[in-house]
């Protein structure tokens, strides 16, 4: 899986052990997961509709976001870092990181790019050890 946005690949892996896999490989990375957002569940109980299961990760590496932050203030908007962990109507089990390059182009300022080209860089050392 490959977009203007994200990046991914798929595992051989439950939705729920893909998430601890995601969650132990992004502590390797520095980052920690400070969001956790079930849609399935959401969904299921907001609207009453039924998804496969669906997950998004917010993911952030702390040292990487004070450097982000000091380069633009609003760059808060653009953070966390999201990790989707979904599974497909086939069952396949998806996970996929949003590419902090592609959102930080909306940033106008110099110091962005390099935070982002370390973030990008961890992210697919993640999804390599899946």
């Amino acid at each position: 899986m490959h977009n203007r946005f994200a990046f991914g690949t798929t595992v051989s892996l439950s939705p729920v052990d893909a998430i601890a896999r995601v969650t132990e490989e992004l502590q390797k990375e520095g980052f920690g997961v400070v969001t956790e957002i079930n849609m399935q569940a959401t969904l299921k109980k907001k609207i009453d509709q039924d998804i496969p299961p669906y997950v998004i990760l917010g993911a952030c590496n702390p040292g990487l976001a004070h450097r982000a932050l000091q380069a633009d203030p609003s760059i808060g908007l653009l953070l966390p870092c999201n990790v989707v962990v979904r599974q497909d109507d086939a069952g396949v089990v998806h996970v996929e990181f949003l590419d902090p390059g592609a959102m930080f182009t909306l940033v106008d300022h110099d110091g962005i790019g390099a935070v982002a080209d370390e973030v990008r860089a961890r992210l697919q050392r993640v999804m390599a050890a899946l």
